[in-house]
């Protein structure tokens, strides 16, 4: 590639566009991998167990087609164009007039603002594409954690190796600091889950908390691991004390930690370690 196509393919305008098209398929891996995994762990069970159930319907990321959940409409190409079709519909179901979640052009504004942003941020080179790889992953475990207070495994631990491996060839930060900052990340928030577990009887936050952070160490190295923890505590309580003033706490009265995890980890991609140190005072 030479740099003026580079140059060209990777700006940030091109990229925005990209993020649109991949922040509609991040909403259907929000939406199915849920219910992906949970079929499996139904099968699996029921294998383990000796017993015989009634085989869940299959679903992958692509099979069967998108449909409207109310109508079972079969939602057709053009109803799918990111952002203009929800416009152009009116934010409604062509068929039944069921009202379409804002969530889903949200999803795909959000990916293409990163995107660019980190265009802007990393410049035109491959690295840049390595890094809008990260967005996504964090974009679609913050919506399922949001959603199901899960954070898969399937998508912290690749999201972990690739950390490391991008680090390993030179790609991102040192190895050194790549791998102290999956250590850290992990050890600290298990750290917490069990003091907090011996002094209360309960579980503070899950495992895929403790995976997330060390993946977030991975990528952006040991240093940040405190700053991506404050941001995110800080975040997640503003958010919390909102959610408990509007009676908007779901049951159990409890709010995910993973979306502010990735949030925070994202302002610091973006902002820069220098100057989060700096923000600190610590630079």
């Amino acid at each position: 590639m030479t740099p003026e196509l580079a140059k060209i393919l990777l700006s940030p305008w091109a990229l925005a566009l990209l993020g649109l098209c991949i922040g509609s398929f991040l909403n259907v891996v929000i939406y199915r991998l849920p219910q992906m995994l949970e079929r499996g762990w139904k099968l699996d069970s029921a294998e383990m167990l000796g017993v015989k159930i009634e085989t869940p319907p299959e679903i992958t990321l692509s099979k069967p087609r998108s449909r409207c959940p109310k109508c079972s409409h079969a939602i057709a190409w053009h109803e799918n164009v990111p952002v203009l079709s929800y416009v152009r519909l009116g934010g409604k179901c062509s068929e039944c007039k069921t009202r379409i979640s804002p969530r889903y052009p949200f999803i795909e504004i959000v990916t293409a603002v990163l995107f660019a942003a980190a265009a802007h941020r990393f410049g035109a080179q491959p690295t840049t594409l390595l890094w809008c790889g990260f967005i996504a992953v964090l974009v679609a475990l913050a919506g399922i954690d949001w959603d199901t207070t899960l954070l898969p495994d399937n998508l912290t631990l690749p999201l972990l190796w690739a950390g490391l491996v991008s680090a390993a060839v030179g790609w991102t930060i040192p190895l050194s600091m790549s791998v102290w900052g999956a250590v850290v990340g992990y050890l600290s928030l298990w750290t917490v889950y069990w003091i907090f577990k011996k002094a209360t009887g309960k579980e503070g936050m899950g495992h895929g908390d403790f995976k997330l952070l060390a993946a977030l160490g991975a990528w952006l190295g040991v240093q940040m691991i405190l700053p991506i923890v404050l941001a995110a505590s800080v975040i997640g309580a503003i958010v919390g004390i909102g959610l408990k003033i509007s009676g908007g706490l779901r049951e159990g009265r409890y709010v995910p930690f993973g979306p502010f995890l990735a949030g925070a980890g994202l302002v610091v991609m973006l902002a820069g370690s220098v100057r989060v140190l700096d923000w600190l005072g610590w630079g």
